[in-house]
């Protein structure tokens, strides 16, 4: 069953990264914003933006957290997390650092997004998985692995 799914990532660092994540086929992702849609979107003011982020989370299953070198100190990821959490939607997060960008080649790991954040007294990230896909070949680790981690993120948010 195809899992309709909600990516949460830092655009202007990672979009040619997600990009080949959104090609894998397996998902139904969030329509991709456009970096022309998203400068129109942020200059509407925050509320706007938090809106349109609730929109997109409806008739989602998961968010996935797609982490490069930034994503974790980024204002709107923080609160794609912090919303998709309230929303009762799972949770996850996939390194994206050794996919190869066709600009910039890969990046450095960038910080575990959900180590800043508490629950019931718990960190996030206790509740959270993050997978860090095979260095040599993290396209492939992602295509042949990403529907059974989404499944496991729902069993575990539903324990949660």
């Amino acid at each position: 069953m195809k899992r309709q799914v909600f990516y949460s990532f830092h655009y202007e660092n990672d979009v040619m990264r997600v990009q080949q994540i959104r090609n894998i086929g397996s998902l139904e992702g969030n329509t991709p914003v456009s970096a022309n849609d998203w400068e129109t979107l942020k200059r509407s003011g925050d509320i706007a933006i938090k809106n349109w982020i609730d929109n997109q989370f409806k008739y989602k299953n998961c968010l996935i957290v797609l982490i490069g070198s930034d994503t974790a100190n980024r204002k709107w990821v923080k609160y794609e997390i912090e919303r998709a959490w309230q929303l009762g939607k799972a949770v996850l997060g996939i390194y994206i650092h050794n996919i190869k960008c066709p600009r910039s080649g890969t990046s450095v790991r960038g910080n575990n997004p959900f180590s800043e954040f508490t629950i019931n007294g718990n960190n996030f990230s206790n509740y959270v998985d993050c997978y860090d896909p095979n260095p040599s070949d993290a396209y492939n680790d992602i295509r042949l692995n990403i529907e059974s981690w989404i499944e496991r993120a729902i069993q575990r948010r539903k324990t949660a």
